[in-house]
């Protein structure tokens, strides 16, 4: 084969993959919209404390976002420091009853949706909701950012719901 029957070679197959690209709508790319806060997600069976802990925490932000009237991912970012939540109240003009609120409202959002997903059993989930709704708004969002506690079986919050029906 000669050089120029490579280079022409190449061309074409150059020139077919942007044609199929093109087919397949990749001029129009869009990113994906950002989920309503306010739609119920599904949760998955959670296999583990961490999977578990994960969806509590995608849930009680959901709850928490729906009750602001923001995206998840926003709050997401604004709880993750002082700093931002500082910064996120000054934009949205939220004062911090209203953001414990929301992070309470969301807690609670969580509880019920891991009793119907049946990560935890209602009895639990009774003694958790009288917890979350009691908690002092920096261990709500420290809970809300990391869930792992909530399922941690030495003395987490479960432990504390556990104490409290007895």
């Amino acid at each position: 084969m000669s050089g120029r029957w490579l280079v022409g070679g190449s061309v074409a197959a150059a020139v077919a993959l942007v044609a199929v690209y093109l087919a397949a709508g990749g001029a129009s790319y869009e990113p994906t919209a950002v989920a309503d806060p306010c739609e119920p997600r599904e949760w998955r069976s959670p296999d583990g404390v961490e999977e578990a802990a994960e969806q509590f925490t995608l849930s009680a932000l959901d709850g928490a976002a729906c009750e602001l009237r923001v995206s998840r991912e926003t709050l997401a970012v604004a709880l993750a420091t002082e700093e931002g939540r500082r910064e996120f109240a000054a934009e949205y003009g939220i004062d911090d009853a209203e953001l414990e609120a929301a992070v309470q409202a969301g807690l609670g959002r969580a509880v019920d949706d891991a009793e119907r997903a049946g990560a935890i059993s209602p009895v639990v989930a009774t003694g958790l909701r009288a917890v979350v709704t009691n908690l002092p708004v920096d261990e709500a969002i420290a809970l809300v950012n990391d869930a792992s506690e909530l399922f941690d079986a030495g003395g987490g919050l479960l432990d504390r719901a556990g104490d409290l029906l007895r």
